[in-house]
């Protein structure tokens, strides 16, 4: 990202009708962002997923066909994951600095179709405001640590056994250690297994407590995640349970290379592992709410093979204790995944890649399913 401080700056501030000196002297505006071409052919062993199905854009463990009557095999192309983001800092009078961030990709929007025009909406990833400690808006949760993220050419590579949420909260940041009230929304699976119910019944936001130390050879991070699970249907259902997880990780630094690690487990943590692959709760006979167990982790490493090649091997898992009694059967019970790539740059703005990935996905009956998917990707970062 690359700081604009000229006519960059006067056109963003004057299309907001602010014009004053003293606010150019003190703002920084930054604008950065990258073009991204992922082409991909998938391979399911038990069916395909369907046309416009998010799983054919990224890999979603719970996405997975299993126990179809053959094989099947897609091919994508799109450039979807193109992103772009401004951002600023004021140096205040009081001798504190304001930040803004507000960040912008095309992934996962329901309109646009491959017809004629491949259009696709923006949708906006984070909106913060930091001062003084304290960050407000929409940004990653305070339960993950975007660190371990690998470099994949998939969106997310060790999804599985990863974090992955975005949503608003309010953070206070001291040293390493980190508070956070945050967005909370509560998935349930019915009594018996069907569809999921999707809430938005909660009274009080989701708690998470991290703490992460730093050090020349890298860093570990611990988090704790303590929340409301909720559900009212209007009549016969008002109920709630209490859930609690913590999450590890470490980035370990290896010269050039580097050894990524996450573990994750608890209760009720549903949304928050493996992108939902079981749901926080589920409903018993009497309409009350019991949380699903669930755990999951990662581990990448990175090899620099010189200034222009990198490749990145990694492994994930995800496992859930379901009470298939009150679930049913046709919940997932576990899913893991594999992946390998190489990645050129013959400037560090510019990179060519690909990527074999491997995924399997079990369910509580017993059906299984696979998928092996070759991704090419082109990418341009500014």
């Amino acid at each position: 990202m690359k700081t604009q401080k000229t006519a960059l700056s006067l056109a963003l501030l004057g299309a907001f009708g602010i014009a004053h000196a003293d606010v150019l002297d003190s703002t920084k505006v930054q604008f950065g962002g990258y073009i991204k071409l992922d082409a991909m052919a998938s391979q399911y062993s038990d069916g395909s997923l369907s046309s416009g199905n998010i799983g054919r854009d990224f890999y979603i463990p719970g996405l997975t066909p299993v126990g179809g009557a053959d094989e099947g095999t897609t091919f994508d192309m799109h450039a979807r994951q193109t992103r772009f983001s401004f951002a600023s800092q004021t140096a205040l009078a009081n001798g504190k600095e304001l930040k803004s961030k507000i960040e912008l990709d095309f992934m996962a929007t329901p309109n646009g179709d491959e017809r004629v025009s491949n259009s696709y909406s923006p949708r906006m990833r984070i909106a913060t405001i930091e001062y003084d400690g304290w960050l407000f808006g929409q940004t990653w949760t305070t339960f993950q640590d975007v660190a371990v993220l690998p470099e994949s050419l998939d969106f997310i590579g060790t999804t599985d056994g990863t974090i992955f949420v975005r949503q608003a909260m309010v953070r206070y940041t001291y040293g390493g250690f980190s508070v956070a009230l945050e967005n909370p929304e509560t998935t349930v699976t019915p009594y018996g297994g069907g569809g999921r119910i999707v809430t938005d019944d909660n009274s009080v936001p989701d708690l998470v407590l991290r703490y992460t130390h730093k050090a020349s050879w890298g860093h570990v991070s611990g988090a704790a995640l303590v929340r409301q699970l909720a559900y009212d249907d209007g009549s016969s259902i008002d109920t709630t349970e209490t859930a609690a997880a913590f999450s590890l990780s470490a980035k370990i630094n290896l010269g050039k290379d580097d050894l990524r690690l996450m573990y994750n487990a608890g209760s009720g943590m549903g949304r928050y592992l493996g992108i939902n692959t079981a749901n926080g709760a589920v409903l018993n006979a009497s309409g009350e709410l019991e949380s699903i167990d669930s755990s999951g982790g990662s581990i990448a490493y990175r090899h620099v093979w010189n200034e222009q090649w990198r490749s990145t091997l990694s492994y994930a898992f995800f496992s859930a204790d379901n009470d298939v009694a009150l679930t049913g059967s046709g919940v997932t019970k576990d899913t893991q995944s594999m992946r390998v790539n190489a990645i050129f740059s013959p400037t560090p703005e510019l990179s060519f890649g690909l990527e074999y990935s491997h995924a399997e996905r079990e369910i509580e009956s017993g059906l299984d399913g696979d998928m092996d998917r070759l991704q090419f990707s082109a990418k341009y970062s500014f």
